[in-house]
């Protein structure tokens, strides 16, 4: 049977990927961002025997061939070759989002971009790239992106990653928590880690600094991101559910009320989590600014089985309900 140019792909991310791991000082989600950089510049790039270089030169010839990829088929085998690379890696923070989460964010983004021309777009926490690239992709408007990663390795799979789908990406290998020299965007899209932020001296400049102790990472994430939004920009977060039930909460909420507008909390359906209390959800807010409009009640659902069709039909036509009578979006 024919492989479909996905498994095609990912065939040949995986055989590399393992064959560097094998073969050279590389973990295997190093060695996926070298099969990544082979298959971008056709040729083997890694300083290896010739014996070796043939090896990864057999793997190269089966997928560079004249054919183009879609930019999806690329994202959805690199995604694959990652989740992969990510059972192995003992890492706590190399975690991904999830593809149907990817997809319905990308749904709700275009919902409140449709005017623009051009859209700048942040991600805080891009990881390997697999959600912006996701954006990128399945936006309908042009979207030019920046994103902030704080592991080497990440970055770098983010980064081949782009190159191949050809998207306008501009990556900062650094900490998101610390003052960031960019412009302001118009939206930001980000899955926030989750946890204790280690650096107190940074944190000190925040107004979601803790009183004593550490700070969680996902309250800094969110005032620099609303710090980097436009008036009237909007911004969407995979949060964790237990968001607004800490120590620090109050604090996180009397900050977002007063810098921005909450447009809804979508529950993302259980069953996409291990554990109940990994729980996350889509957490959609609005930067205040003059010409926004405050709906009259904020969106809270909880979304249905990414596989239950039908459901899920019936909820999105309720958001498009939503948008149109409480922000006059179509």
């Amino acid at each position: 049977m024919q492989k479909t140019e996905i498994e095609r792909l990912f065939s040949y991310l995986d055989e590399t990927a393992t064959y560097l791991e094998k073969n050279w000082t590389s973990t295997y989600l190093e060695g996926l961002a070298e099969a990544g950089e082979n298959l971008f510049q056709k040729d083997v790039c890694q300083p290896l025997t010739d014996e070796k270089v043939k090896a990864l030169a057999d793997f190269l010839e089966d997928v560079s061939s004249d054919s183009e990829y879609e930019p999806e088929d690329i994202r959805k085998a690199y995604q694959l070759a990652v989740l992969k690379g990510m059972k192995g890696a003992v890492q706590s923070h190399h975690s991904m989002t999830p593809d149907a989460v990817c997809l319905f964010l990308s749904y709700l983004v275009n919902k409140v971009i449709h005017k623009k021309e051009v859209v700048t777009l942040l991600d805080l926490a891009v990881g390997s790239g697999n959600l912006v690239s996701a954006l990128l992709n399945h936006s309908t408007t042009k979207m030019v992106a920046k994103g902030f990663e704080v592991d080497e390795t990440l970055v770098k799979l983010a980064f081949v990653n782009a190159n191949l789908q050809k998207h306008e990406l501009d990556l900062f290998h650094q900490d998101s928590i610390e003052p960031l020299a960019i412009p302001e965007v118009d939206l930001v899209v980000t899955d926030l880690p989750v946890g204790f932020y280690p650096k107190d001296d940074v944190a000190s400049s925040y107004n979601l600094n803790a009183a004593e102790g550490h700070s969680f990472i996902h309250h800094l994430m969110i005032e620099q991101a609303l710090k980097k939004t436009k008036d009237g920009g909007f911004l969407f977060f995979v949060v964790p559910n237990f968001l607004f039930e800490s120590e620090q909460a109050q604090s996180l909420h009397q900050f977002i009320k007063k810098e921005a507008t909450i447009l809804g909390l979508l529950k993302l359906p259980d069953s996409m989590f291990q554990a109940e209390q990994h729980g996350k959800s889509i957490f959609m807010l609005q930067k205040k600014g003059s010409d926004i409009i405050q709906p009259q009640q904020a969106l809270l659902a909880e979304l249905p089985s990414f596989s239950k069709k039908e459901a899920l039909a019936d909820m999105i036509q309720q958001i498009n309900k939503w948008f149109s009578s409480e922000l006059g979006i179509m």
